[in-house]
């Protein structure tokens, strides 16, 4: 649970630090720009090299739908769209998976995260993104900001290179930079919360929130042990991963192209916190009712 705690006290540093007012403005940017460079790319050579061989799809059509219908600002159905379908299946989820079903879960987290979570963000999380940022650029630019995305070239940098053995010392070298992803995503999302941003946003929260914990697993639910009749624990580890909080990185990519960012913040801010509760509901669901005939 040490990476829970490192969460909390990040977060909690970045709004100390923004109250304090101890740091330059452009501090977001610059932290948020290392990581997408930085500490995304590392982890990703790293950790889907070794690989051996969701809620985003849900969210795609459901906010559109609900920003007509409540007549919504683009930039808040973007921003709803890129932290209300991507959970944080890593830094909470990796966790709370060993926390409520045990270490030997954890491979079956790995693989949601990896093969799920960040391949959507690479992809339709840039092309949400560049659809609903300022300018809604041409086909040709969202393909290109996908290709050029350096998390996407780092994927695809670690696919090629996945029949050669990475040299310890470079193993160690992305395992320090991807280790500074947590504790910079969070100071950065901190430092971007303002006391006004909650009266402003309460109920796109509340939408984009009851979706993200609640609604989407629910339908997963239904779906697999239900209509499907999938069970075990594969089965209850990717649904655990869909009930996860907002993604981080989701939250500083909207940042990034101007989508809403202080409802991004808030999203993925209140979120976290929130999933404390809901996930230990989730928890007990899964273990009971929806496989409750698990063979």
């Amino acid at each position: 649970m040490q990476n829970l705690v490192l969460l909390f006290v990040c977060f909690l540093a970045g709004v100390l630090l923004q109250s304090l007012k101890r740091l330059p403005s452009e501090t977001p940017a610059v932290l948020n720009g290392f990581i997408i460079h930085i500490s995304l790319p590392a982890l990703t050579l790293l950790y889907l090299h070794d690989l051996k061989l969701s809620a985003g799809v849900f969210a795609l059509l459901f906010f559109p739908l609900l920003g007509r219908l409540l007549h919504l600002p683009r930039m808040t159905v973007g921003a709803l769209i890129l932290t209300g379908g991507l959970g944080n299946t890593s830094f909470v989820g990796l966790p709370m998976i060993e926390a409520y079903f045990g270490r030997e879960a954890l491979v079956h987290g790995i693989l949601v995260d990896q093969l799920g979570s960040f391949m959507v963000l690479s992809t339709l999380g840039i092309v949400t993104a560049g659809v609903y940022s300022n300018g809604k650029p041409a086909a040709g630019e969202i393909l290109q900001r996908i290709v050029t995305f350096p998390p996407f070239l780092a994927m695809a940098a670690a696919v090629l290179l996945m029949p050669f053995d990475y040299p310890e010392w470079f193993r160690l070298l992305l395992g320090r930079l991807g280790d500074t992803l947590a504790p910079l995503a969070l100071l950065s999302v901190g430092y971007q919360l303002h006391p006004g941003h909650l009266s402003g946003n309460i109920r796109n929260l509340a939408l984009g929130l009851s979706f993200k914990l609640l609604r989407a697993p629910l339908l997963l639910c239904l779906l697999y042990p239900g209509i499907f009749g999938l069970h075990g624990l594969p089965v209850r580890v990717t649904l655990f991963e869909a009930a996860m909080p907002p993604m981080i990185t989701a939250g500083i990519i909207a940042a990034e192209h101007g989508i809403n960012p202080s409802l991004a913040s808030m999203m993925v801010a209140v979120g976290i916190m929130a999933s404390f509760f809901t996930l230990a509901l989730w928890s007990f669901l899964l273990r009971g009712v929806w496989l409750s005939a698990e063979a």
